[in-house]
């Protein structure tokens, strides 16, 4: 996303290096490139030249979504009818990213022959027809937009083709986690978003708010209603509670990972709030068979 000061995803590929370059055995990835901003070939040897520094670690996320508006597109030098080739674009750079072809008149240097995952992303019926199509895991923004979620999990698992990267459908579930020691700090962590996603509403985003102590105080309760319809998929309060709505989302949607965010104004707060999810998600992990 572009022209955001509240998101620093500007620059995937460079944020996922440093991240790769500090750390050894995870996976890191896109969540995502929106692929409308980029000419395919600029992300297979962006994210080619990842994965030939750090091995089979890189993940690329798609979406769909233009990431800015029409200014930002114009800066970007590219079309809003960008939007309407994905598929296509999804193709080209899957085909990039695939084996080498000498006879291919435009290759990607370093990029082909990596195989690096890609994940459709989204929040419409149109990410998971696309998904399926391609035989492609499918990462759905319930986090934020969850209202298609039943939906296109329905198509995505009906319709979905395997492929060489996929043998099965793989869903993923986007899942906000703010959690802390006690139920009260948890709902005062999570405050800095609703603030936040109300100011987006409301044509006026910027930077995570600091939490409050009263919500209803500083965007009105009708405001919040609708601000905790979008943000549903979130699971917040203290480890037993945290654990408790993870099995839920769980066991309602079966999915195949989740996918966790947590936007927490202070820092030792957020790291705190993932130290509990990882610990919450290791408990949900069944024993492997005998």
């Amino acid at each position: 996303h572009h022209n955001m000061p509240g998101i620093a995803s500007a620059a995937t590929s460079v944020l996922i290096g440093h991240v790769a370059n500090a750390t050894k055995a995870m996976r890191v990835g896109a969540g995502g490139v929106m692929l409308p901003n980029h000419a395919p070939l600029t992300i297979a040897e962006q994210f080619g030249t990842l994965a030939t520094i750090f091995g089979d670690r890189i993940d690329l996320g798609l979406g769909r979504a233009p990431g800015g508006d029409q200014a930002v597109y114009r800066a970007l030098q590219r079309g809003m009818q960008s939007a309407d080739r994905f598929p296509e674009e999804v193709a080209e750079l899957m085909r990039y990213l695939g084996d080498a072809d000498p006879g291919a008149s435009v290759r990607a240097h370093p990029g082909e022959g990596t195989h690096v995952p890609l994940y459709i992303l989204g929040s419409s019926l149109f990410g998971a027809q696309l998904a399926a199509q391609f035989g492609l895991p499918y990462a759905f923004a319930s986090h934020f937009a969850p209202d298609a979620l039943e939906d296109a999990l329905m198509i995505y698992r009906r319709d979905f083709r395997p492929s060489a990267q996929l043998a099965a459908p793989y869903f993923i579930l986007a899942v906000n986690v703010f959690a802390a020691d006690t139920a009260d700090r948890a709902h005062f962590l999570r405050s800095s978003m609703q603030q936040a996603f109300a100011r987006l509403r409301t044509g006026r985003p910027g930077k995570l708010p600091h939490p409050v102590e009263d919500i209803d105080g500083a965007i009105g309760p009708a405001l919040r209603r609708g601000v905790d319809h979008a943000l549903r998929f979130s699971a917040v309060g203290d480890p037993a509670t945290v654990k408790s709505q993870l099995e839920q989302f769980r066991a309602q949607y079966t999915p195949d990972e989740m996918i966790l965010t947590g936007q927490i104004h202070d820092h030792a707060a957020r790291l705190r709030s993932f130290e509990i999810a990882a610990e919450v998600l290791g408990a949900m992990v069944p024993e492997p068979a005998a």
